[in-house]
């Protein structure tokens, strides 16, 4: 490892990996402050017993951008695999006792975003949120995101609002006479279509829970469920639809 990267420090026995100040790494950034070390076990974390509160708040955000860079980096490894090895990248994934679930959610989002188009300032559930709009929509969220400083959350409130607002614009138009589903017909394969649908209390609640456990808005579930659905009616690989849960 060269110089430039950080370096893991292992101890022996089970306190775990000392992790201690080098300078930043590429994709992993190590747990330290100037006044202190945390020991990471496999199953934790370990805290000197003295710790300032700027050092424990600095760990919590280079935790933060070891789940994003993880989440990343799984998805990019698992696309991979499923291009490469068409036959045996399951095996693989099962090998790694990883979540095979979680998995195609971090593949999804990956394949939506290429390297170029991800923010490093946002974390990769910002990225999630928005992986089922059209790219000029994902990019205009992000970058809104971005600038106002947005979590996770309220990215997910600001889309969900805009997106019902656009809903209610659309059901005052007069109704298609082609009936209660309208795919818009579009020319381009690649344009975005409606699909209006209707349900009933108890259907909307389920969806919204189902929706709401995975920290989705409603349309962006409803476009990983359908899409999977149609993937696996049609027989298709797993990477053509987006998953059906996370």
């Amino acid at each position: 490892m060269g110089r430039g990267a950080s370096e893991l420090v292992a101890r022996a026995g089970v306190e775990g990996t000392v992790i201690r100040a080098r300078p930043r790494p590429a994709i992993i950034p190590s747990l330290v402050s100037p006044r202190g070390h945390v020991v990471v076990p496999r199953v934790g974390l370990r805290f000197p017993a003295r710790l300032p509160f700027e050092a424990w708040v600095a760990v919590g955000r280079q935790l933060s951008a070891v789940v994003t860079s993880s989440a990343w980096c799984l998805g990019d490894w698992l696309a991979y695999g499923q291009d490469a090895y068409r036959n045996r990248y399951e095996q693989a994934v099962e090998g790694t006792g990883l979540d095979y679930q979680t998995l195609r959610n971090y593949v999804w989002v990956a394949r939506r975003f290429e390297l170029s188009r991800r923010r490093e300032a946002l974390s990769f559930g910002h990225h999630a949120e928005v992986a089922s709009l059209p790219e000029p929509e994902q990019d205009f969220w992000l970058r809104k995101a971005e600038g106002l400083g947005w979590s996770t959350r309220r990215l997910r409130q600001q889309v969900r609002a805009s997106l019902t607002e656009r809903t209610r614009r659309r059901e005052l138009e007069p109704a298609s006479p082609s009936g209660a589903c309208d795919t818009g017909q579009a020319e381009d394969a690649h344009q975005p279509v409606t699909v209006r649908i209707h349900l009933t209390a108890e259907q909307a609640r389920l969806c919204q829970m189902a929706a709401d456990k995975q920290s989705l808005t409603v349309p962006t579930w409803a476009v990983q469920v359908l899409g999977l659905a149609a993937s696996d009616s049609l027989e298709l690989p797993a990477s053509s639809s987006p998953p059906a849960s996370e």
